[in-house]
């Protein structure tokens, strides 16, 4: 008695009720914002939640999609040029001025260590304790430049792994609030059920619009980084062992 009692004083339930016993109303506009407007408020939290997420999702993989392109385009200009025989003394100040993308910015590391601790910035000075500093300077720059590159790709994992849990969580909310509000009118009817089924499956469908995209662009981005960051490795290995030839 005191369950039916808390039933009814529910001012959702009771709303429900009213729809489910005219089923008339019910079956007038099932379009995604009447959905959204009739489901439970604990169920409207999930959806907005949801679609926010969403949003943020996209942000982030239109920005990253520009970034990576940029950089790939940037890394190609840079090896191109490092690699055309120029001197590389006028090349580091060249680049000096304007460093602005990671692979440019590894480069400046290792030679502002190797200006710094050779004499006089003397570059026929190289001695194998410089270089192995140099090559210090580079890995710690490009572990560095990772954790830049990687940044908010753990947002898109999260919303990948969590929405649609979170979408089923408001789906069972909201089909255990239908079922409570069938009770009351004592009709298992189609029609009666339909609309109530389809506001919680609503939320669902939520949740997997939100994660579909986001683990679609974590695994294309994680791909693109590594190979970005198997770049940056290559050109301070190879930057070293060009230090390295001219002390020989």
């Amino acid at each position: 008695m005191n369950e039916l009692l808390d039933v009814v004083s529910d001012p959702t339930l009771v709303e429900q009720t009213s729809v489910l016993s005219n089923p008339d109303s019910m079956h007038s506009d099932f379009g995604l914002y009447s959905l959204f407007l009739r489901a439970d408020w604990v169920v409207k939290i999930v959806m907005i939640g949801l679609v926010m997420a969403s949003i943020q999702s996209w942000a982030i993989i239109i920005e990253k999609t520009m970034t990576m392109r940029r950089l790939f385009r940037k890394a190609d200009e840079f090896e191109k040029l490092f690699w055309s025989g120029k001197n590389i003394s006028n090349l580091y100040k060249r680049i000096n001025e304007r460093a602005d993308h990671p692979m440019a910015r590894v480069f400046l590391a290792g030679m502002r260590e190797w200006v710094r601790t050779s004499s006089d910035g003397n570059e026929k000075k190289i001695t194998p304790e410089l270089i192995n500093r140099v090559d210090r300077t580079l890995n710690g720059a490009v572990a560095q430049e990772v954790g830049a590159i990687s940044n908010r790709l753990l947002f898109l994992a999260t919303v990948g792994a969590i929405a649609p849990f979170v979408g089923l969580f408001g789906t069972v909310w909201g089909i255990m609030n239908s079922f409570q509000a069938i009770a009351l009118t004592q009709d298992t009817n189609l029609a009666v059920v339909a609309p109530g089924i389809a506001e919680a499956l609503f939320a669902t469908g939520l949740g997997l619009l939100a994660a579909i995209p986001a683990v679609i662009a974590y695994n294309k981005f994680t791909s693109d980084i590594n190979r970005y960051v198997a770049r940056l490795d290559y050109f301070a290995d190879e930057f070293s062992i060009f230090l390295d030839r001219q002390s020989g």
